[in-house]
């Protein structure tokens, strides 16, 4: 706290506007909404373990920011997240009543140089939040305990981070859990790769039971890596992430691994159209009794459409390729055509799902590896500060869910309208 501090009078003094007005102009007051609704229905839930679910969803969004100086920027959102008629209860992930989602300080918001600095409570993304993220097609969203420091020059960013998840708490104010954090350094560099932008983290991630932790001891696990992404010849584009973690979870030693791939290239075929594929890998255990453990922690991953449209499963112990396909109709109009494959990387290890959890398990690794396919047809359409939406995924259970499970092939249909404004 100490070096926070001091690194942040020393940019006062080093970025500080002696002619800054006083008092501050009211001008620079904006504020920001959202609401959203969106009716869901899902058939086959757990593969038939679980009943089927019928239910809207809604989500208000109330926020202002303020920059009363030109150093320094407040930002505060409540959130009211509502699931009726749900049936039982509803998931975090669904309901969490009026809360504070956002409330920060951010110091030199808009320089381009020099440092800067964030504290508070904020919804924080990096890279294309393979790791670190914010689920905003959850209704709850997600939000941190943050405090990040960074330092910028004109193609590069140094930043330290401490983040931590914040738990709902549905019916109460959801207050700092520091027991689950994240801290380390997440760095970015533009032109050390030809006309591209590469990424290098280092980041350990700390959890107790307090923190929700429910194995022996506590989780210390240190991921390192980096992302890469930019343009290739004939309109193509490319991003690569890679990433390794040493550590400990409970009483065995972590040694997990992961990799992401993508290839996309725009095309004309009458109208515009984005094709991609990619493919991603995430290890997992041999023996997930044994001293070492290999399943690869995902983090706080934010996993909507990375593995398929029902976002059934995450980045742990699995094999996917995706081939996703984007027309763009008219303006504000575009129609969605995905395609997803899965194994299991480990036979012996379980299938995760979007949170990290474990979904099911074959020890003996008997029920083989291949998973499932999903096809996912949806568009959105979009109009000043209006988005309406439709979707319908289909997911067809392969060797280890009919093994495994009843087997029963999972459907997720839906609409949706949002409007906002800042």
């Amino acid at each position: 706290m100490k070096l926070l501090l001091g690194l942040l009078s020393l940019s006062l003094l080093q970025g500080g506007d002696t002619n800054s007005t006083w008092p501050p102009e009211f001008g620079t007051l904006r504020f920001t909404f959202e609401f959203r609704t969106r009716l869901e229905a899902r058939t086959g839930v757990g593969f038939g373990i679980n009943p089927d679910l019928e239910n809207p969803l809604f989500r208000t969004r109330i926020g202002a920011e303020y920059k009363p100086v030109h150093w320094l920027k407040l930002s505060a959102m409540g959130q009211d997240s509502r699931a009726p008629l749900y049936g039982t209860p509803a998931p975090t992930s669904a309901r969490d009543t009026m809360d504070l989602h956002e409330g920060y300080l951010e110091f030199f918001p808009d320089d381009t140089v020099g440092f800067g600095a964030s504290v508070g409570r904020r919804m924080v993304a990096y890279g294309e939040g393979r790791l670190i993220g914010i689920p905003q097609w959850g209704n709850t969203s997600r939000t941190y305990d943050e405090a990040q420091l960074y330092y910028r020059l004109p193609r590069a960013r140094f930043e330290v981070l401490m983040l931590s998840i914040v738990k709902i708490l549905p019916d109460e104010f959801n207050r700092p859990e520091l027991g689950d954090r994240l801290w380390g350094t997440y760095d970015s560099f533009r032109g050390l790769i030809p006309k591209g932008l590469a990424e290098f983290y280092l980041l350990r991630r700390e959890q107790n039971r307090p923190g929700g932790f429910t194995g022996d001891g506590t989780l210390g696990v240190t991921t390192f890596g980096g992302r890469a992404t930019g343009p290739l010849p004939d309109r193509f584009k490319y991003t690569l992430e890679t990433a390794g973690q040493a550590g400990h979870v409970g009483p065995q030693s972590q040694r997990g691994y992961a990799w992401f791939s993508n290839l996309s290239r725009p095309v004309a075929l009458g109208r515009p159209v984005d094709l991609s594929i990619e493919y991603k890998y995430a290890s997992g255990s041999e023996n997930p009794k044994g001293r070492r453990n290999g399943t690869f922690d995902q983090l706080y991953a934010a996993d909507h459409d990375k593995f398929g449209h029902e976002d059934l499963f995450g980045w742990r112990n699995i094999h996917n390729v995706q081939s996703l396909d984007t027309i763009h109709l008219y303006k504000g109009l575009a129609l969605n055509v995905m395609y997803n494959n899965f194994w299991l990387a480990s036979s012996r290890d379980s299938l995760y799902n979007g949170q990290g959890r474990p979904i099911v398990t074959d020890s003996k690794g008997t029920s083989g590896r291949h998973v499932a396919q999903e096809l996912d047809v949806y568009g959105t359409y979009s109009r000043g500060g209006f988005v309406f939406g439709a979707g319908f995924a289909h997911l067809f259970a392969e060797e280890f869910l009919r093994r495994t499970t009843p087997g029963i092939n999972t459907r997720y249909l839906y609409i949706f309208q949002s409007y906002s404004f800042r």
